[in-house]
């Protein structure tokens, strides 16, 4: 009888923060692999991803998911920390409240940075996780940061990637989980200056898309709906990293622009606030570059288009 090969487990944590299950839903939705390729079969031969918490998938609740996570936590072994939302720091996070083991209560905050210390390496899942995104939007009453903000301040230093987009396509995340397992997890030639898989994000979509034969050509879409490329509707493809044209979303089927909507330009670390309003023409003044600031340890658009009204 044939031995089988050893499986290694890799424990994961999924923790949820100021977000809106999107990200979640998007990874649900995985075709190649699936959400069961990632956490009951093997994503990778011989690695298995023991995803051990994520509220909104695992059966158990209260006390017992509690517990769970508490044992995964406290265990010498080590875990990938997925965490996707953003962080509300404001008032002592008093906006963003997650449940401890023994009925505790503690904040997404701190919950967040007490994970993230015993954490082998975190993903953060979505925009508003790896940049703040629509939860940071102006005024951003609640006081979210990002997951990199956060360790800053806090002093945290380890290995995180962005897996951007507002929600990401969901090989975006398995595809960066599993090269992590069989190759190790991304050097430094392998994300972008903003932390996310050049993999994934290393082209613009202006460069991919299907429509950019028409923005050579000068023909330009006048209302949603019509022909042509959609730079003078607001797209935001030739400012925007990611691969949507080519992979598309909804098992291949479509994406923004097939689809008849401008690029949002939502894997980007300013969106929304500057790559709003959604809708207007944006004019090519400088395209945008991000630098992190030595001191903070905050990401910055240094360099940014400006809407029209602005000119």
């Amino acid at each position: 009888m044939a031995k089988s090969a050893k499986v290694t487990e890799h424990p994961a944590v999924w923790f949820q923060a100021s977000a809106c299950s999107g990200c979640v839903v998007a990874a649900l939705n995985g075709v190649a692999p699936t959400i069961r390729d990632l956490i009951v079969d093997q994503i990778a031969p011989g690695h298995h991803v023991s995803l051990r918490f994520q509220p909104t998938v695992m059966a158990g609740s209260g006390e017992l998911a509690l517990q769970v996570l508490a044992a995964t936590e406290q265990s010498k072994e080590g875990y990938l920390l997925v965490i996707d939302g953003a962080l509300p720091v404001a008032d002592g996070g008093l906006y963003g409240r997650a449940a401890a083991k023994g009925g505790k209560e503690s904040t997404m905050h701190r919950r967040a940075l007490e994970l993230a210390e015993k954490a082998t390496a975190i993903v953060a899942m979505g925009t508003c996780a790896a940049y703040g995104g629509m939860h940071a939007a102006r005024p951003n009453p609640t006081g979210c940061v990002s997951v990199t903000d956060a360790l800053a301040e806090a002093g945290i230093s380890k290995p995180v990637v962005n897996v951007a987009g507002c929600p990401p396509h969901p090989d975006w995340f398995t595809g960066t989980v599993a090269h992590a397992l069989l190759f190790g997890w991304p050097a430094n030639g392998e994300v972008d200056a903003i932390g996310r898989p050049k993999r994934f994000f290393g082209k613009l979509i202006h460069d991919l898309c299907q429509r950019r034969g028409d923005f050579e050509a000068h023909k330009f879409a006048k209302a949603i709906g019509e022909p042509g490329c959609l730079y003078e509707l607001g797209c935001k493809g030739p400012w925007t990293h990611a691969d949507c044209p080519e992979r598309q979303f909804n098992s291949g089927t479509n994406w923004c622009v097939k689809a008849g909507s401008p690029c949002h330009g939502c894997s980007e670390p300013f969106f929304p606030d500057v790559s709003s309003p959604i809708y207007r023409k944006i004019e090519f003044l400088e395209l945008p570059r991000v630098a992190l600031n030595a001191d903070t340890g905050r990401l910055h658009a240094i360099m940014r288009p400006k809407p029209a009204e602005e000119k």
